[in-house]
């Protein structure tokens, strides 16, 4: 393991991984290549990395509670601002309208289409407005040296909110939607636009900010690792497994299954069937691909005549229109990234189960790739919510959503369901090995 600092990496602690040795403290479990190590000693602005496969362990910062504190209540008050004001205003042949950032959520649900509505709302200011807050409320307990009720499940459920949080994603689609109609009316930002950006920079550097090693222990303290435990191999191998949730090293039963003493996750020496329910997963994601390609994503009215568009129809419509960055934006995002996805985890299921250990790190950092970009693919979604809100000025001109994005929506969370259900730890293991692991 290293800690790289900021500056140099070459004044750094070093740990040999391939001389196994007995510790019980500071021990930790890597969560994509399941190999035992023992952090070194982290300053500020330091991080631990896995000598295996290259995978953040711990990463230090300096004066987290207050940082963490300051940058989640700036975050809020920013929130709560984007909310309260106006956030895009347009003007069409002397007809006016503005709308409200909630507004994307409840046109869509007028139109009919309340799934797609509550991933909007969950996406862009229900889960971050809840992360948050959890941040706060943690950090206000660590300042004052005595954790608040509730802590530990509040910390746990900080990792399973970040995969979903898409404020970031949104601020895209926003800026797309406003290319899409600026050649057709005056478009103006309001200050819940600038608002919401702001918010969506702060989400970003709060959840990069959260050190989640230091949080644990100060919650909750770090207890010993079992007593058999030896770094420089893997933690299956020994009936040990860390917790993805806060990283204490725990011993598991005969059958492979435990829980967190620390913070009570259930925890696996591999994720049980993972193969199978990445496979479904992803059968499933392509199978709502191709109605969420063949059927309109939107209907757009101009002057009395409809005309539905497909996703490749706007990409198309958007690169006749000169705006080349925007159509490559979206084919990326609505295309590329779905089809990428769906191929590269198919071809690590088939790696995990068939291929042998060459290339592992190779195929871990693409794992990494696919689990990072997923959620990008809600970009045309969120223009649909956006414009369908924005434009309605009757058989002037209107945008209606259609029946694709719906399916879209599903493609989007059943990829990004399938890249957490994957267990990476997989592919370093012989086939033999993960077939035995897949039945478990």
């Amino acid at each position: 393991m290293e800690s790289t600092t900021a500056d140099s990496r070459d004044a750094r602690p070093h740990l040999d991984a391939r001389h196994p040795r007995r510790t019980r403290r500071r021990l930790r479990v890597c969560h994509e290549c399941d190999w035992l190590v023992a952090l070194p000693p982290l300053r500020a602005g330091e991080k631990a990395d896995c000598p295996r496969c290259g995978h953040t362990l711990a990463q230090r910062r300096s004066h987290p509670a207050e940082r963490n504190l300051a940058l989640s209540l700036a975050a809020l008050v920013a929130l709560a601002i984007a909310v309260s004001f106006p956030f895009i205003s347009f003007e069409f042949s002397g007809i006016h309208n503005r709308i409200e950032l909630f507004e994307t959520t409840t046109q869509l649900i007028g139109f009919h289409q309340p799934v797609v509505a509550v991933c909007v709302l969950l996406g862009i200011a229900v889960l971050p407005a809840l992360y948050l807050a959890s941040v706060a409320w943690l950090h206000v307990g660590l300042l004052r040296r005595e954790p608040l009720p509730f802590s530990r499940g509040i910390a746990r459920s900080l990792v399973h909110m970040h995969p979903w949080m898409m404020a970031d994603v949104f601020i895209v689609g926003t800026l797309v939607s406003l290319i899409k109609v600026a050649g057709l009316a005056e478009v103006s930002l309001g200050i819940s636009f600038w608002a919401f950006c702001a918010f969506a920079v702060l989400l970003l550097v709060t959840t990069q900010s959260i050190d989640n090693d230091w949080m644990w222990f100060s919650l909750a303290g770090e207890p010993l690792a079992p007593a058999h435990s030896r770094t420089g191999t893997t933690a299956a191998e020994q009936g040990l497994a860390g917790c993805p949730t806060c990283g204490l090293v725990n011993t598991l039963d005969t059958h492979g299954h435990g829980r967190c003493r620390r913070c009570g996750e259930p925890l696996h020496a591999r994720v049980p069937n993972s193969l199978q329910r990445t496979w479904a997963l992803l059968a499933a994601s392509a199978v709502m691909y191709v109605p969420a390609n063949l059927y309109p994503i939107m209907t757009t009215t101009y002057l009395g005549d409809a005309s539905p568009s497909t996703i490749i129809g706007g990409v198309v419509q958007l690169w006749q229109m000169g705006s080349y960055p925007v159509a490559g934006v979206i084919f990326v995002a609505s295309v590329l990234v779905p089809v990428g996805k769906l191929l590269a985890l198919s071809w690590l299921c088939i790696a995990a189960r068939y291929r042998t250990g060459e290339h592992r790190t190779v195929r871990t950092r693409l794992y990494r790739v696919t689990e990072l970009i997923g959620r990008w693919s809600m970009v045309d979604v969120f223009v649909v919510a956006i414009l369908v809100a924005l434009i309605r000025a009757g058989t002037l001109m209107s945008i209606t959503p259609g029946p694709a994005a719906l399916a879209f929506a599903a493609v989007v969370v059943l990829t990004m369901l399938a890249a957490i259900t994957f267990d990476p730890r997989l592919l370093w293991q012989s086939p033999s090995s993960v077939k035995e692991a897949s039945h478990a």
